[in-house]
């Protein structure tokens, strides 16, 4: 796909694909149901479930801090990690992967993560390559559409949601405790990051939202990939902002309105006092829009 891209503003946060320096992070743990805990700290939300069947965890943040995330999901259960589900293959939610399966945790995820870890991966938004991960950190259970996990009193579904944020992404639905982590198909109180490079784009992330959305009711705990926990009518929100956003874009292209000209009009500026100032900025996330409408495939 030939995809524009403009030179944007140098932007002082890491890259989801690098890895953190080694420090010291506070981390958040707050208990959804009688199983699952939620912890919030840099890099992807990580969800925990902990029963009488052991301890499985979505996602393992940065690589540095992973004995630091071990050690608060020891708080939550002293039982072994044993299965841990990456909801996509970026280094804020797969760095960790090594060291839990070193540890006898296997490793599970869509098959196009393990792909895309086995490769170079070059991103164009970060100017960034992000080598392929050693053997010892790539999935060693993958899937296609769906996979069930069948631990701690309820059945566990990790839904494929296809060209998303990435073209490996996974909700994972928890429905006897009416749980949905989202994965960073939502990001909550911040602009989204799509990986257009990683086959990411806007229609997908709307139909990822959608997705869960039917998993949920007024009663579902949700779990972004960043931001604070929420509720079935945070993700209406979102939904309904990135809906807008696209029709305003498509609008702006069926003028036909250049990248340039669509950036310069600020078409996601309704949102911009809001969320616009995390490490996803207006200018970007309208690049990441417009060439997700203007795609060849």
């Amino acid at each position: 796909m030939n995809r524009l891209f403009l030179t944007v503003p140098a932007i002082a946060l890491l890259s989801p694909f690098a890895f953190a320096q080694q420090v010291e992070t506070e981390y958040k743990t707050t208990s959804l149901s009688n199983t699952v805990t939620a912890i919030q700290a840099r890099g992807g939300n990580v969800a925990v479930s902990a029963g009488e069947d052991g301890v499985f965890i979505i996602d393992d943040q940065y690589k540095p801090s992973i004995e630091q995330l071990l050690a608060v999901v020891k708080g939550v259960s002293d039982q072994p990690v044993r299965f841990v589900i990456n909801t996509h293959y970026h280094g804020d939610h797969v760095g960790g992967n090594e060291t839990v399966g070193a540890g006898g945790g296997v490793i599970i995820a869509h098959d196009n993560i393990r792909k895309r870890m086995s490769t170079d991966q070059f991103n164009n938004f970060w100017n960034d390559t992000t080598p392929a991960w050693p053997e010892g950190a790539l999935p060693v259970i993958t899937f296609n559409n769906r996979v069930t996990l069948h631990l701690n009193g309820e059945p566990v579904t990790a839904y494929h949601v296809p060209r998303g944020h990435t073209d490996g992404d996974s909700i994972i639905h928890f429905p006897a405790s009416n749980i949905v982590h989202m994965g960073d198909i939502f990001f909550y109180g911040l602009y989204p990051f799509i990986d257009l490079d990683g086959g990411g784009t806007l229609q997908g992330m709307i139909a990822g939202v959608e997705l869960g959305l039917e998993l949920s009711d007024g009663n579902t705990k949700i779990i972004p990939g960043h931001g604070e926990l929420t509720d079935r009518a945070g993700l209406k929100t979102y939904h309904g902002m990135l809906v807008e956003m696209r029709d305003i874009v498509q609008g702006m292209i069926d003028k036909g309105m250049s990248l340039e000209q669509v950036v310069k009009a600020n078409p996601t500026a309704k949102w911009d006092e809001e969320l616009g100032n995390a490490f996803i900025k207006p200018d970007s996330l309208a690049v990441f829009i417009y060439n997700s409408l203007t795609g060849d495939d």
